[in-house]
């Protein structure tokens, strides 16, 4: 599977942007994670195929809606009131096949990685 990630840029806090990220193939889960430089990567918004399981980090609940087009292999992340904090390397991430949907929202769940698009959010 191949995830290509696209829909980053530059924005003024308080902005939106939406990110999208394309699979090559049908996958079981998808999510979106994100790294600062000199720190580890962090989950954003996870979802299982169903959209029964959502997971959302804390620092983006209410702000950040993830989605997914089953049809398309693609999942979304509307990102609004966006925060300076939120700056970062955001990072499509997925799961080829069936883990269940206890450690869907841990980074080792998934086993394939888009390339990254970069988020800044200007004070």
């Amino acid at each position: 599977v191949q995830l290509q990630a696209s829909g980053g840029g530059l924005v003024q806090a308080g902005g939106s942007l939406r990110l999208a990220c394309i699979a090559s193939g049908r996958n079981y889960a998808m999510g979106w994670f994100r790294q600062v430089p000199g720190k580890e990567r962090e989950i954003v918004a996870t979802a299982t195929i169903s959209g029964a399981d959502i997971y959302y980090a804390s620092s983006v609940k209410g702000r950040f809606t993830i989605s997914r087009d089953n049809a398309k292999n693609t999942v979304y992340l509307q990102m609004n009131r966006l925060k300076p904090e939120d700056t970062a390397v955001y990072y499509c991430a997925a799961r080829s096949y069936y883990g269940g949907n206890s450690y869907y929202q841990t980074e080792g769940f998934y086993n394939y990685w888009g390339q990254g698009t970069q988020v800044t959010v200007l004070q």
